[in-house]
């Protein structure tokens, strides 16, 4: 059993013994973790800037006299066949054109999702892992930080393969409602600290292990979670300083804490970084 003061209480110490890095770090872990909604806001900022383009032209025509309301001679009935014949081309132009927008707003929006899920399996995945790598070495030592690239440097096409899948499942599992998306992410959060760990093991049994580890300890480790809400609304306060440089990098080694507890048993046993995956239950 853990309990959250002895979580914190080593990652508060691992963190102050390493201050600067692990500040920078922990500001890497937060975009990483951030950059998932870039093709979202992306898309919705774009098509904003489409309406407010369209409604803009839209406004220009009436001031530019090609449908000036005020001028419009109200006196004369729409009938004949000259003014149903400009009404039905109009019509035409206008489906035409909402045709070619929603043609052209999809392409870009894949486009855009596309980069987007390249960068996150090929770039962010791996830096996820090489964060979580340096969080585990500094828990019992000052890690440098160098560690971030480890992700790229040992086993990269397994590292991005199984992370492809951890997010994958977790999308998928979201769409259900929301709900068994959030519990699945508790159930597949030691995953980047077991590819940090272990880059050789299998998807399997990476995500076996995570079950493994997280088993029975979903809800406590939400309620970690929910206890650094107090310092998210100083943080809130500070303008977000105070998360930069004291928030984001005690949770960060208090979730590194957690993993090594729930890896090796015991809080105050370092990791071992390195050894074999028979430590962990492998």
């Amino acid at each position: 059993m853990w309990s959250r003061k002895e979580l914190k209480t080593k990652g508060k110490q691992a963190f102050n013994r390493n201050y600067w890095k692990t500040v920078l770090v922990a500001v890497i872990i937060s975009l990483l973790m951030g950059g998932g909604n870039f093709a979202y806001s992306f898309s919705n900022g774009f098509v904003d800037g489409l309406q407010s383009g369209m409604e803009e032209d839209t406004s220009d025509s009436y001031d530019n006299g090609v449908i000036d309301s005020d001028e419009f001679p109200t006196d004369i009935e729409p009938y004949g066949y000259g003014f149903e014949e400009e009404m039905r081309i109009d019509h035409e132009a206008a489906i035409i054109g909402l045709a070619i927008f929603g043609i052209v707003f999809i392409i870009i929006f894949l486009i855009v999702m596309a980069i987007a899920i390249v960068i996150d399996v090929f770039v962010l995945n791996p830096l996820e892992v090489g964060t979580r790598r340096f969080s585990i070495v500094n828990l019992n030592s000052e890690a440098n930080v160098k560690e971030v690239a480890f992700g790229f440097d040992h086993n990269y096409k397994n590292v991005i393969g199984v992370m492809f899948y951890r997010d994958l499942y977790t999308f998928l599992w979201t769409l259900l409602f929301i709900i068994p998306g959030i519990v699945k992410s508790y159930e597949y959060r030691m995953i980047p600290y077991i590819m940090a760990e272990h880059p050789e093991m299998t998807k399997e049994q990476a995500f076996a292990l995570s079950k493994q580890m997280m088993s029975g300890q979903k809800w406590k480790t939400f309620v970690l979670d929910l206890s650094f809400i107090g310092w998210e609304i100083l943080s809130a306060c500070t303008l977000g300083i105070l998360s930069i440089f004291y928030v984001e990098p005690y949770r960060f080694m208090t979730n590194a804490a957690l993993y090594e507890r729930l890896a090796y048993g015991n809080v105050n046993a370092g990791s071992q970084t390195g050894n074999d995956a028979q430590s962990v239950g492998v």
